[in-house]
């Protein structure tokens, strides 16, 4: 795929901004236009993509087809709400966010002056290599959430040409939609920092790397085989193996008492869930 847009304009200059613009590069007929409210930053930013610098919103919205709104969520509202402002009638441009948490309708104000808008979000995490980051997007999910078809048609354009897959996620579906992610990606880093912390209060000097190809193995076998990968105690209804656990915990690392029961139940919820029988003793223990 060439050029797709006249100019493609990227409000934000963070890790986001930054690989959305070096991506989008080759679509736009001119260098990618970026602006932000922290001048410094955009500049750093255009210069480490190879963009320009807008001077101001009004500007970046009267030169742009499309425009990219990477900025945080906190500063979404009040973006929209002046680039709305700039836009003048007649002109419709493409805009869209990449906010997680929201959807279309926080760009309700450029949606009424005209503009075809959506949420588009990139289901993966940025860590500041652009580069990596534009090869990363190929093959990613993306949620898109658009107020018309004719918005939802472009956004699954925009994301077909950053080579990933787009996913259609509902309006009033977005918060669990985000918090899905969360729930999978940041209680991740909590459990794996708590199971550290216990090991290292067992003796183990590199608790990351005793850990990592279990958790590899665990993390890989549950994407390919969903809770039929669960293997372990809970599952073999062990419940003498469980009452080690809490009484080792209580003792050496008592912090880690309320998570390890808090999951130990969800597990047995789930495992109940998906038809299991499961021992009385088992949730007496963990809940006692």
């Amino acid at each position: 795929m060439g050029v797709r847009y006249q100019r493609v304009g990227i409000a934000g200059s963070g890790r986001v901004a930054r690989a959305l613009a070096l991506a989008l590069a080759p679509r736009s007929a001119a260098p990618v236009l970026l602006w932000g409210r922290s001048l410094d930053r955009v500049h750093e930013a255009a210069a480490t993509v190879g963009g320009a610098v807008a001077d101001n919103g009004a500007d970046l919205i009267a030169s742009c087809d499309l425009i990219v709104i990477a900025v945080a969520d906190a500063a979404l509202a009040e973006v929209a709400t002046g680039l709305a402002e700039a836009l003048a009638p007649g002109t419709e441009p493409f805009i869209c966010h990449v906010s997680g948490g929201s959807g279309a309708a926080i760009l309700a104000p450029l949606h009424a002056r005209g503009a075809l808008t959506a949420a588009v979000h990139p289901a993966m995490t940025f860590t500041g290599d652009p580069t990596q980051e534009v090869e990363r997007m190929a093959g990613a999910r993306f949620a898109i959430t658009a107020p018309d078809s004719e918005a939802l048609a472009e956004a699954r354009t925009l994301v077909s040409l950053l080579g990933g897959i787009a996913v259609e996620i509902a309006e009033d579906r977005r918060a669990l939609y985000h918090a899905a992610l969360s729930h999978a990606a940041n209680h991740l880093v909590t459990l794996i920092s708590g199971a550290a912390h216990a090991l290292r209060a067992a003796g183990a000097d590199e608790p990351e790397a005793l850990l990592a190809p279990l958790v590899r193995a665990a993390l890989e076998n549950s994407l390919e085989h969903g809770f039929d990968a669960l293997s372990g105690p809970l599952l073999r209804g062990d419940a003498d193996t469980i009452r080690t656990h809490l009484d080792a915990i209580a003792r050496d690392c008592p912090d880690l008492l309320p998570d390890y029961r808090a999951m130990a139940l969800a597990t047995l919820d789930e495992l109940a869930r998906s038809g299991k029988a499961i021992s009385p003793d088992l949730r007496a223990i963990l809940t006692g």
